[in-house]
């Protein structure tokens, strides 16, 4: 009977042990407002397309308080950061983290 109880209280402890683990700040909060980047000019001119990926951090009442650029031209990073910047998410308890976004970009929309 013992072990069983030792088996148990181990299997409990380790539950515990890996909810305390995993990473409580990635969620997928809900956008209240967004706003779409403005396609840059000089991009434009020059046929620039591509993609940019973003990761952000999203304070407790809902703007964004930090953007991570994860890949993207560099003539299309600013547009896409000026942009999600502006995002409003609903309020939470805590801080999150969100992501990755990604905007596209095409000369031709």
């Amino acid at each position: 009977m013992r072990r069983e109880h030792f088996v148990t209280f181990s299997l409990l402890v380790l539950v515990a042990c890996l909810g305390l683990l995993a990473p409580a700040s990635a969620t997928d909060r809900r956008v209240k407002s967004k706003v779409s980047p403005t396609y840059p000019e000089l991009a434009k001119k020059m046929a620039v397309s591509g993609s940019v990926k973003v990761e952000i951090t999203v304070a407790p009442n809902g703007s964004v308080k930090n953007v991570k650029v994860i890949g993207g031209h560099p003539l299309l990073v600013d547009a896409a950061t000026d942009a999600v910047k502006r995002w409003k998410y609903e309020t939470a308890p805590e801080e999150t983290t969100e992501g990755p976004i990604v905007f596209n970009f095409s000369p031709n929309e």
